[in-house]
């Protein structure tokens, strides 16, 4: 292949154990230098089997009110395991007759192939929107089954039993740490000393494991501040995003929570905060942006870091709507509590470089208004 790829002489970290040898392949076709170090074990969905089918045979012990769904591999390993059991049948039936909530596309996959139907699904695919769904309504005497995903959900449980819930946990699996921690110490070296231009995240436990290795080294502020000046956290979803937010780490993530989408949003991303960006604005304007300068029509304008983050956001795919979420994730460190923070940046943000040049979609999100 001839010419320029898009990644070229960048140096990217993997820290995903499962499907890595796929995403190191896709960043290596478009020119990155790449860097693996599994965060979690390779194997790392370790199933409790008596623990699980105890839990079962509790869940079918009275019926379910409401069924909270969180995973698609969580899902499958259950039923799996109810199929062994010879519980399948009674299991199926107890949660069909139930409200279900899923928290994503997996999961609805997997319920619908054992003719389960989920009665909502967050477009975000976040669990805490499933229970913001539920928020404000009475929950008294209701029971409500709960399936965990690999970190406990004790506090989500203990939410729901404020309102008046009764709450089940069933935990799945548990996610273990990776076996050797060597490259992970020596991946944590890398980002605390600004040797990668971006990390990868595939889901939030490998983020809490990068950040316990980090504490265990004591490297885990150096880590934070390199997130949050030089290196690009990027992640899979807005999952994975929000393990971040606990440590005030601004991510990246593509609107479609998949490999290949966040791959390409680092196409576009790396260079951008490298080379700058030249763009047009709708009203004739020219926009110049490279590090942390900025220019409106030569000339410079100071923005303080939320509303240039929001910009940066919005310039990775220039006329495209960035929802919220994503511009929450998007703010540094201390200022990304809730989207009223997102509105008073995209004000800033307005007020240096015109009303009419970021502009809001109704119940999407932002966009810049570009030239076509």
């Amino acid at each position: 292949m001839s010419g320029v790829l898009p990644l070229d002489g960048f140096r990217i970290g993997v820290t995903a154990a499962r499907k890595a040898e796929e995403q190191v392949a896709l960043l290596r076709r478009r020119g990155a230098c790449v860097e693996w170090a599994a965060a979690l074990s390779m194997e790392p969905n370790h199933v409790d089997l008596g623990e699980l089918l105890a839990a079962t045979k509790e869940v079918l012990a009275a019926p379910v009110d409401l069924f909270l769904a969180t995973t698609g591999v969580g899902m499958k390993t259950w039923l799996d395991a109810a199929t062994d059991a010879g519980m399948y049948d009674d299991l199926v039936a107890v949660l069909g007759q139930s409200e279900i909530l899923a928290r994503g596309p997996k999961s609805v996959g997997v319920l619908r192939r054992h003719g389960l139907r989920e009665l909502w699904s967050p477009e975000s695919e976040c669990f805490e929107d499933v229970l913001a769904h539920l928020r404000g309504r009475d929950l008294t005497g209701k029971r409500i089954v709960v399936q965990e995903h690999g970190q406990s959900l004790s506090m989500a449980a203990h939410a729901l039993r404020r309102q008046g819930a009764s709450v089940l946990t069933v935990p799945i699996y548990r996610v273990e740490s990776a076996d050797d921690p060597a490259p992970m110490f020596a991946m944590i070296d890398l980002i605390a000393d600004r040797q990668l231009d971006a990390v990868t995240f595939t889901s939030a436990p490998a983020v809490a494991a990068l950040m316990e290795a980090a504490y265990s080294v004591g490297r885990r502020d150096d880590l934070i501040s390199a997130f949050q000046s030089d290196v690009v956290a990027s992640c899979v979803g807005p999952v994975t995003a929000a393990a971040f937010e606990m440590w005030g780490v601004p991510t990246i993530f593509p609107d479609r929570s998949r490999l290949a989408g966040m791959v390409k949003q680092l196409e576009t991303e790396l260079p951008t905060r490298r080379d700058g960006v030249d763009v047009r604005l709708a009203d004739g304007r020219t926009l110049i942006v490279h590090a942390d300068s900025l220019l409106l029509d030569g000339v410079p304008i100071e923005l303080s870091p939320a509303p240039l983050s929001v910009l940066m956001a919005l310039l990775v795919n220039p006329g495209f709507v960035v929802p919220r979420r994503a511009l929450l994730a998007a703010l540094p460190s201390g200022q990304a509590g809730s989207e009223h923070a997102v509105e008073m940046a995209v004000a800033r943000l307005r007020a240096a470089v015109g009303t009419k040049a970021v502009l809001t979609v109704v119940k999407r999100g932002y966009r810049l208004a570009v030239a076509d």
